[in-house]
């Protein structure tokens, strides 16, 4: 894997209504452990509000928590403002209750992996640095 000169940076996102942030504090701690920069936005953004802070915060991922069902209203909406923003190489991921035929339809918008609840940590830690090696200029 190619070296890189800064940490990655990633923001962390809960949106809608969801009011549970477990999982999404337990990833945000994940990836901070293994030298990335975290912004964690707390409960209740909306796509707008996630899209600016990474637009601010010059990250190279955005992480979205959903367990409300929402998922299919929220990524599209982030991918599409994002595009507005010309944010084409920040890698958009997530995870939470997504359906196998939901996950696959995000992907065709742009949306990277999706992972369902009980992932191992280190494989999304590992997916993020590999996309952001891969995809961002260094």
């Amino acid at each position: 894997m190619q070296e890189m000169n800064r940490p990655v940076r990633v923001l962390v996102a809960k949106v809608g209504l969801d009011g549970h942030d477990r999982g999404a504090k337990i990833i945000a701690t994940s990836l901070r452990d293994a030298g990335m920069e975290v912004i964690y936005t707390g409960l209740r953004q909306t796509p707008e509000m996630v899209v600016n802070a990474a637009l601010q915060e010059d990250v190279d991922a955005i992480g979205v928590s959903i367990l409300s069902g929402a998922h299919m209203t929220v990524f599209p909406k982030i991918i599409s403002l994002m595009k507005e923003k010309g944010m084409d190489d920040v890698l958009v991921t997530g995870g939470g209750i997504i359906p196998d035929e939901d996950m696959q339809a995000l992907r065709k918008i742009g949306v990277g992996e999706l992972f369902p609840p009980g992932t191992n940590t280190l494989a999304i830690v590992n997916y993020i640095k590999n996309w952001v090696v891969t995809h961002r200029d260094f």
